[in-house]
């Protein structure tokens, strides 16, 4: 992307110096400037360089055919007098010795200490590969007829040009327009008296993508006509003989210009003032560039910036007529053919005029081109489409539509992608994550969980069991708990066979234990899974299953708390045992289950919201039944959530009354043969009953402590924050150019989601991560693509 600089030169000029010169600088894709301050100093002898060069340049010019006319050589010949002392012959080699020490007085200025600082800036800003613009801005005639491109800065920066400017400069909208394939060219030419204008128009006609309008000797009735006409053009070419004069017809140079447009002995000339109206109606019809490849051509540039037309190209001093076709044909060649920039292509085409500078000398500081600085350089292919010079407040206008738009777009298709499950595992993962960092919680004492390990399955009390725990184990048990008066008892080991001989006491026991849940399991057809009948005559409301849902990685992050009854089924419980100890358990403090208008479990002032397949981080999942997260009680361990004790510890009545009295007893197998176990979210594989003691512990201390279930956000809350995000992202790319600050911006914002993410899970909400990011990511990258390539498709105003 080009760099631009542009040094206004301020108040003063070479005899008294530059008291104030400021230099503002776009860099690094930055859309505000920089802006550094130096001076330059007075430099009289530069004023005497230049007189003394212009005068042998003009003596030159007298033996070449010119495009200027006869009464402009006398006004020279007035205006640059010869001093008693000065230059009395003309010599080629005098004259090239002249330029190189002009240019060496120019540079010598240029490397005053007070303008030193500017030209550091500069050039630490800027590489050699680098296209640079600069502009210098000042409304001294004398400073403007300075051959600024000698200066060493373009020497050393290959890709840099310079253009003149006014002090004071306004932008013009241009319209917009249809979309079409050929660029409108206006060619005027002029009177050819002493030259030879055929070749221009024979390049102009040699360019397929232009559609060229020839006006040969029009009268000035014609040449107004074209200018005003639609749907406008984008270069304006004359070609002809012009000079630089004051309005009221004094030789002072630098007011104004005069064209020459036809043979008419009358009415053969015009002054920019006369069609300025006209050249005003072209600008607002979108002319973009305008050529005078005439002589003496920086009065019409002074005022043609006055009408603020974008672009001026002009011949600082008299032109040959050889040389002003070849610097046509090369810019065109530059400009056209090879798709350069302007700025670019003017520097291409002057330097390939020193070729002619043995026949024509001095000929490649002629050319000059003249910036409105508040209108960016259009290029050729700009012009063959519809692109419009806009306003900041229009790029501001564009670049949030474009934000907006590509927000919205790319929160579209990652939450579509969502929606079809393509990020649920990412997103799980996620989840994961962040239960994991969470802080650690006290063990829940409302719980005592007594193991069944492997060195328990061995015994005396095991001694005839068929299964992981004996009838005569655990009727024991129940006989040493009833005393200390548990709350409630839930056994988290099937038995489905019918009681035995050996059985009367465990009949007995369960008898005297109203406040006993057993577990069965329903039958799952599709994981192959058989039913397991309950405990013989254990009435059904005292039956929990203990069917849990995995996620497609085998890991337990749901808790199903109840589902419809199967008719058929010996397991016909609606409810999960974990949901039927904590029912009874909240039974007794008078809190009792019930049901909002919206369908979802209330116990006391909690609510346990149901999970759908369609919300959250699960989409297309399997949320058949009554689903809530299975929020994990976070401790040293996921098997310390409560005081534990082994079958063998209880049975030798090790059980103090305040380890039993008023909790849940749960009672289910460690011992790793028994193959109960499932993974959770925290790397870790635990026993069926430690899930059961998770499960119970989430619904109890949701009622009791206001630990409340983790929910997640409803979908249009989700999709809300999901492109607010994607907006965040987007204005950040469109306002930051530069690569490495917004790669920094975009790593803090990730933290920042990740905080917030994390900071919403400690409050018990599922606050959306893996799209989020995504759609940020992908919504600064793709924004920061458009933005790249945007300058291509509009031209935005620079600040100055």
């Amino acid at each position: 992307m080009p760099k631009s600089v542009v040094i206004n030169l301020g108040a003063g000029d070479l005899y008294s110096g530059l008291p104030r010169v400021t230099a503002q600088v776009w860099a690094g894709n930055r859309s505000r400037p920089e802006q550094f301050i130096g001076s330059l100093p007075a430099a009289t002898d530069l004023v005497s360089l230049h007189r003394d060069w212009r005068l042998l340049y003009k003596s030159l010019c007298d033996r070449q055919p010119l495009r200027t006319s006869i009464d402009v050589r006398h006004v020279h010949d007035d205006e640059l007098e010869i001093d008693e002392g000065g230059i009395t012959n003309i010599s080629q080699v005098g004259f090239e010795q002249l330029c190189q020490n002009l240019q060496k007085a120019l540079n010598a200025w240029l490397s005053a200490e007070t303008f030193l600082p500017i030209e550091r800036q500069l050039r630490s800003h800027f590489s050699r590969s680098d296209e640079i613009r600069i502009v210098i801005e000042t409304d001294d005639d004398l400073l403007r007829q300075l051959p600024w491109q000698r200066w060493d800065f373009f020497k050393d920066y290959p890709q840099a040009e310079m253009a003149l400017s006014c002090s004071e400069y306004q932008f013009r909208r241009s319209p917009r327009r249809p979309p079409r394939k050929k660029a409108r060219i206006l060619a005027i030419l002029g009177d050819s008296q002493g030259i030879d204008l055929a070749r221009e128009s024979e390049f102009l006609k040699g360019l397929k993508e232009a559609e060229t309008q020839f006006l040969v000797n029009p009268s000035r009735q014609e040449f107004n006509q074209q200018l005003w006409a639609e749907p406008g053009w984008d270069m304006l070419f004359f070609a002809g003989h012009s000079r630089t004069e004051d309005p009221l017809g004094s030789p002072t140079r630098g007011q104004t210009g005069r064209i020459y447009i036809n043979q008419n002995p009358h009415h053969n000339s015009l002054t920019i003032e006369q069609f300025e109206a006209a050249i005003e109606g072209a600008v607002s019809n979108g002319l973009k560039l305008a050529i005078f490849n005439s002589c003496d051509g920086l009065g019409l540039a002074t005022a043609l910036s006055s009408l603020h037309i974008p672009q001026v190209i002009v011949m600082r001093e008299l032109v040959s007529n050889q040389v002003a076709q070849a610097f046509f044909q090369y810019f065109l060649d530059a400009f056209v053919g090879k798709r350069l920039s302007l700025y670019l292509a003017v520097r291409q085409a002057r330097q390939q005029l020193q070729g002619l500078e043995d026949e024509f000398p001095g000929a490649s500081w002629l050319p000059v081109l003249c910036q409105n600085p508040s209108v960016e350089p259009s290029a050729w292919q700009d012009w063959l489409s519809d692109k419009t010079i806009i306003s900041h407040s229009e790029t501001d206008y564009l670049a949030w539509r474009r934000v907006c738009f590509t927000g919205a777009a790319i929160t579209a298709l990652v939450l579509g992608i969502r929606h079809l499950g393509g990020l649920q595992s990412w997103e799980l993962q996620a989840y994961d994550q962040l239960l994991r960092l969470r802080p650690r919680e006290p063990q829940d004492q409302r719980l005592l969980i007594i193991t069944v390990t492997e060195a328990d399955l061995h015994l005396p009390e095991q001694a005839n069991r068929k299964g992981s725990l004996s009838d005569q184990a655990l009727a024991n048990l129940l006989r040493i708990l009833t005393p200390l008066r548990p709350r409630a008892i839930g056994l988290d080991i099937y038995r489905d066979f019918p009681f035995g001989p050996d059985s009367t006491q465990l009949e007995d026991e369960l008898a005297r234990q109203p406040n006993f849940f057993a577990v069965c399991k329903v039958s799952d057809p599709a994981a192959f899974s058989p039913e397991i009948e309950p405990m013989p005559h254990l009435p059904n409301n005292r039956q929990g299953f203990s069917d849990v849902v995995t996620d497609e990685d085998a890991i337990l992050r749901r808790h199903l708390l109840f589902m419809d009854r199967t008719p058929a089924s010996t397991c016909n419980t609606p409810y999960a045992l974990s949901t039927q100890l904590a029912f009874h358990y909240l039974k007794a403090d008078g809190i009792s289950p019930h049901y909002t208008t919206q369908g979802h479990l209330q116990l006391g002032e909690q609510i346990f919201h149901r999970l759908h397949g369609d919300v959250g981080g699960y989409q297309q999942a399997d949320t058949d039944g009554y689903q809530i997260l299975l929020n994990y009680r976070v401790t040293k361990s996921s098997l310390s959530l409560a005081p534990t004790v082994t079958l063998k510890q209880a049975l030798a009545e090790r059980l103090r009354p305040e380890d039993v009295t008023d909790r849940i007893v749960l009672i289910g197998v460690t011992a790793p043969s028994s193959k109960d176990s499932l993974a959770t979210p925290f790397d870790q594989t635990i026993p069926g009953v430690f899930v059961q003691a998770h499960m119970v512990s989430q619904l109890i201390s949701a009622v009791k402590d206001g630990r409340a279930p983790i929910r997640v956000w409803p979908w249009q809350a989700e999709w809300l924050w999901v492109w607010l995000w994607a907006f965040t992202g987007g204005v950040l790319a469109s306002r930051c150019r530069s690569m490495i600050w917004l790669l920094g911006l975009e790593i803090t914002a990730i933290g920042t989601l990740c905080i917030i993410c994390f900071y919403g899970l400690m409050q018990s909400q599922w606050v959306p991560l893996v799209p989020t990011a995504l759609v940020f990511i992908l919504t600064t990258g793709g924004v920061a693509v458009i933005v790249t390539n945007q300058d291509r498709n509009y031209t935005k105003v620079p600040l100055s």
